[in-house]
């Protein structure tokens, strides 16, 4: 059988949609295969955090969402009395954006669809099976079934992921010990877009506007926390648990989507098998403390793209490939732990509610807030640096969106010149390039050059020479103005990064 597509993404939710605009914007022939007959009308996933926000930034998609979104300076660690002050991360997003999931969903598939993606609805995948040569996959839709084949695969198809299963990958960790329900309601008693959070003996509530109109109430009830989440949560026990962790239905007049959930802790052995992949739910899954799951989705498939685009072209390194879960799983296990401690905080035993008590007052010291801020807005998320290229301190870390000056005068965000997904190659001291070497690179297509200066010099940024900045706005390598030969340097980095040209695309 041919190929019929490069890839296939088994899961069209807001992670496979992110993968899909990836591998469309590098020129993949993608297709994304969802049973759902459209994008989901519930809210779900409400929070886009700012290291999110600063992703889509690089694609051009962040001003979409803004206009459809409420920004929030603020987040929260368990629901503790202090907030999280976003508002004074470095980052040019440092907010959180307040947005049902399915207008995220809506924005990335139109992102998708508009760069070529092709999306196939109200279908199912019913196996998979890899060779040597590539993947097939049987589906299931309305016309019958019928059997496609493509390079890859990967399963952005949630928590009981077909992909991960029949790639024979372990998802390993602990079930669940207690549920928690959810529901979007219309509570008529409470003034326009009020905020409620209580937690007592009697459990916890917590209570914040959609719109004017609706709601989203989060509630631990211990009295209902031993019920599986596989039981179906009633109109009238949603109503029930209301009334007692909070002392009021505050005018319940109607739910919309109501959910129950657990705090069953797992993650994927691997994020690879071959020619299959995991990302997203598929990958791990935890309790939803801090908004961070679709969050932490939509950056694996930042990382996951141009990677896997790289492979198909043909000038990805070997180790590209590999570095997918070679990066993102030490993050994502930190996520895990940083979700069951927020889980043990939200016990309401007296001596829980004491450690409260404590940390709340610890996050009030700045540096403390800071540091919490940073975890669950991911703006700390750094990989390691490339131990075949020198040292430098800015190797692996996330890019800020410094503003730079070109050679006409022209001032430009580092995010806008990377609206096209790839490579970018700053150059701070133009000067020392050779003819040769700016020739040599016009036959990297996955890479710009750019001769510049900074508008604003700062402490991390002063002693570079020249930088090279991944598709997903991490940093490859930084050379230090000390570099003994920048131009020799730069061409070994940029070939051991964006490939032999001699067997390109």
């Amino acid at each position: 059988m041919e190929h019929a597509y490069e890839v296939i993404v088994i899961g069209g939710g807001p992670v496979g949609m992110m993968l899909a605009g990836e591998l469309a914007l590098a020129g993949i022939k993608v297709c994304v295969v969802e049973r759902l007959k459209e994008t989901t009308p519930f809210s779900r996933a409400l929070t886009v955090h700012p290291r999110t926000l600063e992703i889509l930034d690089m694609r051009g998609v962040k001003s979409k969402l803004m206009s459809k979104g409420r920004p929030l300076p603020r987040g929260h660690f368990a629901g503790l009395d202090t907030p999280l002050n976003f508002s004074v991360l470095d980052s040019s997003s440092n907010y959180t954006l307040f947005l049902p999931q399915s207008e995220t969903e809506k924005v990335l598939e139109e992102w998708a669809l508009g760069l070529g993606a092709e999306i196939r609805r109200e279908v199912e995948a019913l196996s998979v099976h890899q060779d040597e040569d590539g993947v097939d996959v049987q589906l299931a839709g309305p016309d019958g079934e019928t059997a496609l084949r493509a390079l890859y695969v990967v399963g952005t198809d949630g928590a009981k992921s077909l992909v991960r299963k029949q790639a024979g990958i372990s998802f390993e960790g602990t079930d669940a010990t207690f549920t928690a329900i959810l529901g979007d309601a219309v509570l008529a008693e409470l003034p326009s877009m009020s905020v409620v959070s209580r937690i007592s003996e009697k459990g916890l509530t917590n209570v914040v506007p959609i719109n004017e109109h609706l709601y989203r109430v989060l509630i631990i009830d211990p009295e209902r926390s031993h019920v599986s989440k596989n039981e179906p949560l009633t109109y009238e026990e949603f109503r029930s648990s209301l009334i007692r962790t909070a002392g009021s239905d505050f005018g319940l007049t109607e739910a919309r989507w109501l959910s129950r959930f657990g705090n069953a802790t797992r993650q994927a052995g691997r994020y690879r098998n071959n020619r299959l992949f995991l990302a997203g739910d598929a990958a791990h899954i935890h309790f939803p403390a801090g908004g961070q799951g679709m969050n932490v989705g939509l950056q694996e498939a930042m990382n996951l793209g141009w990677k896997l685009a790289g492979a198909i072209k043909g000038w990805a390194p070997d180790w590209l490939l590999d570095s997918y879960h070679t990066e993102r799983f030490p993050w994502n296990t930190a996520l895990l732990r940083n979700t069951e401690a927020q889980t043990l905080l939200l016990d309401t035993t007296p001596p829980i509610m004491e450690m409260r008590s404590m940390l709340s007052k610890l996050l009030c010291i700045p540096e403390a807030n800071y540091q919490i801020s940073a975890q669950i807005a991911a703006i700390d998320v750094h990989y390691a640096p490339d131990a075949e290229t020198p040292l430098h301190p800015l190797n692996g870390k996330r890019a800020k969106d410094i503003t730079v000056r070109l050679k006409d005068e022209q001032r430009v965000s580092m995010y806008q010149l990377l609206h096209k997904g790839t490579f970018l190659l700053l150059q701070f001291n133009c000067n020392e390039q050779h003819e040769h070497n700016e020739r040599n690179w016009e036959e990297y297509r996955n890479l710009q050059v750019l001769s510049a200066s900074l508008d604003v010099t700062g402490d991390d940024w002063n002693d570079v020479h020249s930088a090279l900045i991944r598709p997903d706005g991490h940093i490859a390598w930084a050379i230090s103005l000390s570099n003994p030969n920048p131009s020799q340097t730069i061409k070994e980095g940029i070939a051991r990064w964006c490939g032999n040209v001699t067997s390109r695309f």
